[in-house]
């Protein structure tokens, strides 16, 4: 990762962007529906074949879980897509397909569409924090938390409870709506809609499989797709040097370009991922489809001058706990300690 702060973009840049990438926002029927086919066809199979596998050997379930994590990770990207619009051209299309591809990931998918539109457009924003974020506290407010505050944050900071837990979180939380919240409401519609899907399903394959090969087949999976998931949700916006400001300084583009990361991946898990780890093209204009972010940056040297990570950098990442105010840069709790003069200590 580098290690200097990144420079503002150039005033000149932020007023040809728009021109730039509305090249790329076109969105293709054909290579939508061949995404589709080399998703969720393989994904039956690999199911259909893990359902054999495991009543042989639990153990070679397990292994034949990683590939089909990585399926429902691009079924993942597929329903971030529609949520956009930048998948089909129809958006009654994008709906029925994100919302399917919800059901299958576990996440309802209206829902999810406004809290991601809300996470688009605040990222980097200090005071509107919160919305799709990990969260995050500056270290003048780590400081004013009681002992007990602070060894709370250490732990949901840990990289062992964001990926051992945070499925979990992600699982179950999404089953519900606030209390008080209309049943008209089109997120709560998308949750409960959501939730009846998954039920009926579920006791579906029950009754023809059993609760155990259900249970060996696909937990699993999306357990490891949901950890993949978040690990990559971090490092999209949690590196050094990254962009944070307060809201009256707050840049839209500057947020896309320097507060979102440029994630190189092999090409396996670029397939996987949809090229999500373009993710400041992908910031900058989030009607680009999947399928042409990676076009948009190699053609365009607006894009280059961005912080490149490596998925090695994507672990090293997790040392970075909170926002230094006076150094405008990530820190962890090391660097914390180190200039507080005291050992590590909560």
């Amino acid at each position: 990762m580098a290690a200097d702060l990144l420079p503002a973009p150039a005033v000149s840049d932020k007023q040809q962007w728009r021109a730039i990438v509305k090249k790329y926002e076109q969105r293709s029927n054909a290579r939508a529906a061949l995404q589709l086919a080399t998703t969720w066809l393989p994904l039956a199979v690999l199911f259909a074949i893990n359902y054999r596998v495991v009543q042989v050997s639990v153990a070679a379930g397990l292994v034949l879980a990683l590939p089909t994590a990585g399926l429902l990770v691009r079924t993942f990207i597929i329903m971030h897509d529609c949520a956009h619009g930048s998948f089909f051209s129809s958006r009654r299309l994008n709906d029925a397909v994100g919302w399917l591809a919800g059901v299958m990931t576990l996440t309802p998918y209206a829902q999810w569409r406004r809290d991601h539109a809300m996470h688009h457009a605040s990222a980097g924003d200090l005071e509107r924090r919160g919305h799709g974020d990990v969260m995050t506290l500056t270290v003048r407010e780590f400081k004013a938390l009681s002992r007990a505050g602070r060894w709370r944050y250490r732990l949901l900071r840990s990289p062992i409870v964001l990926l051992a837990f945070g499925p979990l979180h992600l699982i179950f939380t999404q089953r519900i709506r606030p209390p008080g919240t209309p049943l008209a409401d089109p997120q709560t519609r998308s949750v409960w809609s959501t939730n009846v899907a998954i039920v009926g399903l579920l006791a579906l394959f029950v009754y023809l499989i059993g609760w155990r090969l259900v249970a060996l087949t696909y937990v699993p999976a999306i357990y490891v797709a949901a950890s993949a998931g978040i690990w990559l949700f971090f490092v999209q916006h949690q590196f050094d040097p990254t962009y944070w400001a307060s809201h009256a300084d707050w840049d839209y583009f500057t947020a896309a370009l320097c507060g979102s990361s440029y994630l190189r991946l092999p090409w396996a898990l670029r397939w996987f991922t949809g090229d999500i780890g373009v993710h400041h093209v992908h910031h900058l204009s989030p009607r680009i489809p999947n399928y042409r972010l990676r076009r948009c940056h190699d053609e365009n040297a607006l894009f280059h001058s961005v912080t490149v990570l490596t998925w090695r950098d994507g672990f090293r990442a997790f040392r970075l706990s909170l926002w230094d105010e006076d150094a405008s840069r990530l820190v962890g709790f090391a660097d914390l300690d180190r200039a507080l003069g005291h050992p590590p200590r909560v």
